[in-house]
């Protein structure tokens, strides 16, 4: 839902006779991008079939079974993948295994797709294997590149795609997911959840899970509350517990984007937020970093979640 216009510009591309080897998929976490991309290619290995929805495949149809279940011969899915104490990252295999995968001839004669989510993850390796696809593409194949960070990645891959925008979903969209999706919530939640998601349904619905809400509430409510300072240690005990594990990146999330809405809206030259004075708008950019940093590192390494949180209270207040 959302991306109607985009859907039907693909299907014209490949209509066309002339579909590029290439796409990338931008736009921010949770608003569609892969939802896109995956329709888009059992369109396409479905032999592009005629509907009044464009890219719209039935459900009955034996390649969408195919597709949901990981087991069509034509496509493949990379996606970063974690390892115990590291980042996410594509290796380099995984794309030899995509440019491989490329090259062999179709199982069912028609197209052979490869779809790569939050290709900003991929190693520099990697990277090189796929920039190497994107120059000599094999005939009849379809690269779907999927980032809500385009700019992480080398100009010259970015520069070989064709670049596909998405943006997050109006109100009225997100109002009608959520009904469907979560018709026990509270219509003031639903309009709360609506807000904080900025057109992501899936953030919203991340949101929606255990405490989002109350934590977004707590988080512009430490954001109001920076300049008189209180409650760092009450704020460190709700969120830094042994049971509340999940709460703590969470809810940094949560406040450095609303810092983040708030920096932005002062630099248009919108009426500040009272707690954004008198602090420069470069310094609050800082603090955001530093703060972001150490949310980052303590997950990472296992740190004193307590300490972060007093820690970090202390370089919003500029201290």
């Amino acid at each position: 839902m959302g991306h109607e216009q985009a859907a039907a510009g693909l299907a014209a591309a490949a209509q066309s006779g002339r579909l590029h080897h290439a796409w990338l998929f931008c736009g921010p976490p949770g608003i569609g991008k892969a939802t896109l991309a995956y329709r888009f290619a059992r369109w396409l290995l479905a032999g592009q079939p005629p509907a009044t929805e464009a890219l719209h495949v039935p459900e009955t149809d034996p390649v969408f079974r195919r597709v949901a279940a990981g087991s069509h011969p034509d496509l493949m899915v990379l996606e970063p993948q974690a390892e115990p104490g590291k980042r996410r990252i594509i290796k380099v295999e995984e794309a030899r295994e995509a440019r491989a995968f490329l090259n062999f001839t179709a199982a069912e004669g028609g197209w052979r797709v490869v779809v790569m989510d939050e290709v900003e993850a991929m190693e520099a390796a990697s990277a090189n294997t796929i920039l190497k696809t994107l120059e000599e593409p094999p005939p009849r194949t379809v690269l779907l590149l999927i980032t809500a960070s385009p700019g992480r990645l080398l100009p010259t891959i970015r520069s070989r795609c064709r670049r596909l925008d998405l943006f997050g979903l109006d109100d009225a969209a997100m109002e009608r997911l959520l009904s469907g999706w979560l018709p026990d919530l509270s219509r003031m939640d639903r309009m709360e959840l609506i807000r904080l998601a900025e057109g992501s349904p899936g953030r919203a619905l991340e949101l929606a899970q255990g405490e989002g809400v109350e934590l977004a509430r707590l988080a512009d409510a430490t954001l109001r509350d920076l300049p008189r300072g209180l409650a760092a240690h009450a704020l460190a005990d709700r969120i830094a517990g042994r049971e509340a594990a999940l709460a703590f990146p969470a809810f940094f999330n949560l406040l450095l984007r609303g810092l983040s809405q708030a920096v932005r809206a002062a630099a248009r030259g919108e009426a500040p937020a009272p707690w954004l004075n008198p602090r420069p708008l470069t310094e609050w950019v800082e603090a955001a970093e530093a703060v972001g940093k150490l949310v980052q590192e303590t997950e990472r390494l296992s740190l004193d979640r307590r300490q972060a949180v007093l820690v970090a209270m202390d370089t919003l207040r500029g201290r």
